[in-house]
Protein backbone atom coordinates (compact mmCIF):
# COMPACT_ATOMS: atom_id res chain seq x y z
CA UNK A 1 0.00 0.00 0.00
CA UNK A 2 1.11 3.52 -1.12
CA UNK A 3 0.35 7.20 0.31
CA UNK A 4 -0.38 9.55 -2.60
CA UNK A 5 -0.69 13.22 -2.53
CA UNK A 6 -2.78 14.26 -5.26
CA UNK A 7 -3.36 17.64 -6.69
CA UNK A 8 -6.52 18.94 -7.71
CA UNK A 9 -7.78 22.09 -10.31
CA UNK A 10 -10.38 23.07 -11.78
CA UNK A 11 -11.43 26.66 -13.64
CA UNK A 12 -13.98 25.64 -15.89
CA UNK A 13 -17.73 24.90 -15.37
CA UNK A 14 -18.54 24.17 -11.42
CA UNK A 15 -15.64 24.44 -10.02
CA UNK A 16 -16.58 23.15 -6.50
CA UNK A 17 -18.09 20.63 -7.91
CA UNK A 18 -15.84 19.29 -10.78
CA UNK A 19 -13.40 18.86 -7.65
CA UNK A 20 -15.66 17.06 -5.35
CA UNK A 21 -16.45 14.93 -8.29
CA UNK A 22 -13.29 14.28 -8.97
CA UNK A 23 -12.48 13.23 -5.26
CA UNK A 24 -15.56 10.70 -5.36
CA UNK A 25 -14.51 9.17 -8.70
CA UNK A 26 -11.08 8.51 -6.82
CA UNK A 27 -12.66 6.41 -4.10
CA UNK A 28 -12.64 3.12 -5.93
CA UNK A 29 -8.73 3.38 -5.74
CA UNK A 30 -8.44 3.93 -2.23
CA UNK A 31 -7.27 0.86 -0.31
CA UNK A 32 -7.88 2.53 3.40
CA UNK A 33 -10.01 5.24 5.03
CA UNK A 34 -6.79 7.48 4.78
CA UNK A 35 -7.81 10.68 3.14
CA UNK A 36 -6.31 13.85 3.93
CA UNK A 37 -7.41 17.21 2.58
CA UNK A 38 -6.26 20.22 2.03
CA UNK A 39 -8.55 23.57 2.39
CA UNK A 40 -9.62 25.20 -1.11
CA UNK A 41 -8.18 27.78 -2.65
CA UNK A 42 -8.53 30.48 -5.75
CA UNK A 43 -5.33 30.58 -7.34
CA UNK A 44 -4.61 32.94 -10.66
CA UNK A 45 -3.72 30.61 -13.76
CA UNK A 46 -0.11 30.11 -13.88
CA UNK A 47 1.09 29.44 -17.77
CA UNK A 48 -2.08 30.00 -18.87
CA UNK A 49 -3.16 32.04 -21.90
CA UNK A 50 -4.26 35.93 -20.63
CA UNK A 51 -8.30 36.16 -19.52
CA UNK A 52 -8.24 32.51 -18.87
CA UNK A 53 -10.38 31.90 -15.82
CA UNK A 54 -9.19 31.43 -12.22
CA UNK A 55 -8.74 28.29 -10.36
CA UNK A 56 -10.00 26.22 -7.37
CA UNK A 57 -7.06 24.18 -6.43
CA UNK A 58 -6.76 21.88 -3.14
CA UNK A 59 -4.70 18.60 -2.24
CA UNK A 60 -5.93 14.79 -1.24
CA UNK A 61 -3.65 12.41 0.10
CA UNK A 62 -4.84 8.30 0.09
CA UNK A 63 -3.78 5.62 0.06
CA UNK A 64 -3.82 2.94 -2.91
CA UNK A 65 -2.64 -0.27 -3.89
CA UNK A 66 -2.37 0.68 -7.62
CA UNK A 67 0.91 1.05 -9.05
CA UNK A 68 2.04 4.37 -9.88
CA UNK A 69 1.20 3.96 -13.76
CA UNK A 70 -2.14 2.66 -13.26
CA UNK A 71 -2.54 5.16 -10.64
CA UNK A 72 -1.86 7.86 -13.27
CA UNK A 73 -4.57 5.99 -16.12
CA UNK A 74 -6.77 6.07 -13.61
CA UNK A 75 -6.70 10.23 -12.75
CA UNK A 76 -6.70 10.29 -16.35
CA UNK A 77 -9.97 8.76 -16.83
CA UNK A 78 -11.17 10.90 -14.21
CA UNK A 79 -10.54 14.22 -15.72
CA UNK A 80 -12.05 12.40 -18.76
CA UNK A 81 -14.89 11.38 -16.98
CA UNK A 82 -15.26 15.03 -16.00
CA UNK A 83 -15.03 16.58 -19.21
CA UNK A 84 -11.23 17.47 -19.80
CA UNK A 85 -10.57 16.99 -23.55
CA UNK A 86 -8.55 14.28 -24.38
CA UNK A 87 -6.87 16.66 -27.58
CA UNK A 88 -5.79 20.11 -26.18
CA UNK A 89 -3.67 22.72 -26.38
CA UNK A 90 -0.67 22.83 -22.86
CA UNK A 91 -2.49 24.58 -19.92
CA UNK A 92 -6.17 25.52 -21.99
CA UNK A 93 -9.20 25.68 -19.69
CA UNK A 94 -9.89 22.79 -17.99
CA UNK A 95 -13.07 21.10 -15.58
CA UNK A 96 -10.03 19.24 -13.81
CA UNK A 97 -6.75 18.74 -13.72
CA UNK A 98 -5.71 16.13 -11.22
CA UNK A 99 -1.04 15.69 -10.86
CA UNK A 100 0.94 13.05 -9.04
CA UNK A 101 2.43 14.88 -6.14
CA UNK A 102 4.53 12.20 -4.31
CA UNK A 103 3.90 8.27 -4.64
CA UNK A 104 5.42 7.20 -0.92
CA UNK A 105 9.32 8.01 -1.25
CA UNK A 106 9.46 6.55 -4.54
CA UNK A 107 11.62 8.61 -7.04
CA UNK A 108 10.48 7.93 -10.72
CA UNK A 109 11.46 9.44 -14.34
CA UNK A 110 9.54 8.09 -16.95
CA UNK A 111 7.79 10.68 -20.10
CA UNK A 112 4.84 10.38 -19.00
CA UNK A 113 4.88 10.13 -15.22
CA UNK A 114 8.35 11.84 -12.68
CA UNK A 115 7.64 11.17 -8.83
CA UNK A 116 8.30 13.72 -7.05
CA UNK A 117 6.35 15.57 -9.22
CA UNK A 118 9.05 18.18 -10.71
CA UNK A 119 7.47 21.26 -10.20
CA UNK A 120 5.62 21.11 -7.26
CA UNK A 121 7.61 23.03 -4.81
CA UNK A 122 7.98 25.95 -7.38
CA UNK A 123 4.34 26.12 -7.58
CA UNK A 124 1.66 28.15 -4.55
CA UNK A 125 -1.49 26.39 -6.18
CA UNK A 126 0.28 23.26 -5.14
CA UNK A 127 2.92 23.77 -2.49
CA UNK A 128 0.50 25.82 0.17
CA UNK A 129 -2.32 23.72 -0.08
CA UNK A 130 0.14 20.41 0.34
CA UNK A 131 1.61 22.17 3.40
CA UNK A 132 -1.54 22.03 4.95
CA UNK A 133 -1.36 18.35 4.83
CA UNK A 134 2.12 17.52 5.14
CA UNK A 135 4.21 19.57 7.48
CA UNK A 136 7.51 19.00 6.41
CA UNK A 137 6.32 21.39 3.37
CA UNK A 138 5.44 23.96 5.68
CA UNK A 139 8.62 25.65 5.13
CA UNK A 140 9.40 25.86 1.55
CA UNK A 141 5.40 27.04 1.03
CA UNK A 142 6.19 30.11 3.66
CA UNK A 143 9.75 30.67 1.39
CA UNK A 144 7.65 30.57 -2.07
CA UNK A 145 7.69 34.01 -3.85
CA UNK A 146 4.32 34.80 -5.79
CA UNK A 147 1.61 34.16 -2.98
CA UNK A 148 -0.07 37.06 -4.06
CA UNK A 149 -2.36 34.93 -6.23
CA UNK A 150 -3.67 32.52 -4.01
CA UNK A 151 -6.50 33.22 -1.53
CA UNK A 152 -8.07 30.68 0.67
CA UNK A 153 -11.57 29.73 0.71
CA UNK A 154 -12.81 26.99 2.28
CA UNK A 155 -11.37 24.81 5.07
CA UNK A 156 -14.15 21.94 4.80
CA UNK A 157 -14.97 22.15 0.64
CA UNK A 158 -15.34 18.29 0.78
CA UNK A 159 -18.32 15.98 2.06
CA UNK A 160 -17.69 12.91 1.96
Amino acid sequence: MARVGISLGSNLGDRLANLRKAVQLLAPFRSSDHLMVSSLYETEPVDCAEGDPGFYNAVVEIDTLLEPMELLKETQQIELALGRLEVRSANSPRPVDLDLLYYDQLELAMDVLILPHPRMLERAFVLVPLSEIRSEYREAADQLSGLDGIERLESAWLQE
